[in-house]
C-alpha cells in the first residue's frame, strides 16, 4: 500500500456531512490561556468597578465586587493552567502571597500612609461609620470612633502573628523536648509525660485559657504566654509519636552501638527528622491560634484598646452590623484568609514532610 493511500485520522462528520464543531469544554482545553487572559481581564474590569461604585449603593457595590473576584480567581487558574500544567496548585500560591502580604503590613504599618486607627482624640471630625470606598483616606471604612479600619486590620494582624507565632515557637520548642524525651527512653519517663499530657488535654482548654487570661494582665506578653501553655500537649503528643516512629531506625540503633550518648542521639539523630513534620503541622497551629486570640478580643480578655486586634475591631461593629456590615466584614475577612491561608499551607506541607501522610 502507498503511503498516500494510508488511513488518516479526519474529523467526525455531521449527519450533513460536515465537520462537527467542538463543544466548549473542548474549545477551553484547548486553548485554557485564552479563555483565562479573557476570564482574568472581565473580572478585574468588574472587580474594580465594583470598588468604585459610589458607597451609598452597596446592593450594586457588594455583588460586583464578589462576582469580579471569583471571575478574576477563575482566570488566573485557567493561566496557570495553560503555562504551568496541572499540577501547578494556585490556591497555595495565593495563601502564600497573602501570608506574606499580612506579614509586611505588620511590619511596615507604622511607616504606611494609613489613617489613624488608633487614637480617638484625633478622630474627632471624622466621619464615624464611613462605609469603604477605595478612592478615599479610608479605604476599608471607619468604625463608631472615626478609627481607620485599614489601620486597625494592619495594627491588628502584628498583634495576631505576634502571638501566633510566639506562641507556637515556645510550644514546639517546650512539646518537643519533653515528646522526644518521652519517645525516646519510654518506659516510666513515657508513663508520666503521658498522664499528665492526657490530663491537660482532658481539662477543657477554653476554660484553661479564659483562667490564666483572667488571672495574667491583658498584654502581648501573656496572651503569647497562655496560648503557648494550651499548645504544649499537642506538641508533646505529636513529638512522641514521631519519635516512635524514627527510635527503631537503623541510623539510631547505630548510633547506640557506637557508644553514642542518648542526648546526643536525640537532639542529631532524632530531632531533625521529627522536626520537619512539626514544622508543618505548626502551620495548623498557628491558624488555631489566631482564631483563640481573637476569640479572647473579641470577649474582653485580650489585648484591650487603643491597641487594635481584629478580635475587639469585631466586637467594636456588632451592635450596628445590620446598619453598617463593613465594621464588622473587613476585619472579619482578613482574618478568614488568614486562617484559611495558613490552614492550606499547613495541609501541603504536612503532604510533602509528614512521614504518615506520605502515600504509598
Amino acid at each position: 500500500m502507498a503511503v498516500s493511500e494510508l488511513p488518516t485520522e479526519t474529523a467526525p462528520l455531521s449527519p450533513q456531512g460536515g465537520k462537527l464543531r467542538a463543544s466548549p469544554y473542548e474549545l477551553l482545553a484547548r486553548r485554557p490561556g485564552l479563555f483565562g487572559t479573557g476570564m482574568f481581564v472581565i473580572g478585574l474590569t468588574l472587580f474594580v468597578s465594583g470598588l468604585l461604585i459610589s458607597a451609598t449603593d452597596p446592593a450594586m457595590k457588594y455583588p460586583t465586587v464578589a462576582i469580579g473576584a471569583l471571575a478574576v480567581f477563575v482566570g488566573m487558574k485557567l493561566l496557570a493552567l495553560a503555562l504551568f500544567g496541572p499540577g501547578f496548585d494556585l490556591g497555595l500560591w495565593l495563601s502564600a502571597l497573602w501570608i506574606l502580604l499580612v506579614l509586611l503590613a505588620a511590619i511596615f504599618v507604622g511607616i504606611l500612609p494609613v489613617a489613624e486607627s488608633r487614637d480617638i482624640a484625633t478622630t474627632l471630625t471624622t466621619t464615624a461609620r464611613q462605609r469603604p470606598d477605595l478612592l478615599s483616606s479610608h479605604p476599608f471604612g471607619t468604625d463608631a470612633s472615626g478609627l481607620d479600619i485599614l489601620g486597625g486590620v494592619m495594627y491588628g494582624a502584628r498583634v495576631s502573628l505576634t502571638v501566633g507565632l510566639g506562641a507556637v515557637l515556645i510550644g514546639m520548642t517546650i512539646g518537643s523536648a519533653i515528646g522526644i524525651a518521652a519517645g525516646y527512653y519510654r518506659g516510666r519517663v513515657d508513663t508520666v509525660v503521658s498522664v499528665l499530657t492526657d490530663s491537660m488535654l482532658a481539662f477543657p482548654p477554653l476554660i484553661l485559657l479564659l483562667a490564666m487570661v483572667s488571672v495574667l494582665a491583658p498584654s502581648v506578653r501573656n496572651v503569647t504566654i497562655a496560648l503557648a501553655v494550651i499548645s504544649v500537649p499537642t506538641y508533646v503528643r505529636l513529638a512522641r509519636a514521631n519519635t516512635l516512629v524514627f527510635a527503631q531506625r537503623e541510623f539510631v540503633l547505630a548510633a547506640r552501638a557506637l557508644g553514642e550518648r542518648s542526648r546526643s542521639i536525640m537532639f542529631r539523630e532524632l530531632l531533625p527528622n521529627v522536626l520537619l513534620p512539626i514544622v508543618s503541622f505548626s502551620f495548623l497551629i498557628v491558624a488555631v491560634l489566631i482564631v483563640a486570640e481573637a476569640s479572647l478580643s473579641f470577649l474582653g480578655l485580650s489585648v484591650p484598646r487603643p491597641t487594635p486586634t481584629w478580635g475587639n475591631m469585631i466586637a467594636s461593629g456588632q451592635d450596628r452590623f445590620g446598619d453598617h456590615p463593613h465594621v464588622v466584614f473587613m476585619p472579619g475577612m482578613v482574618l478568614f484568609f488568614t486562617v484559611f491561608s495558613f490552614n492550606r499551607i499547613g495541609d501541603r506541607a504536612r503532604e510533602l514532610w509528614d512521614p504518615r501522610e506520605a502515600k504509598i
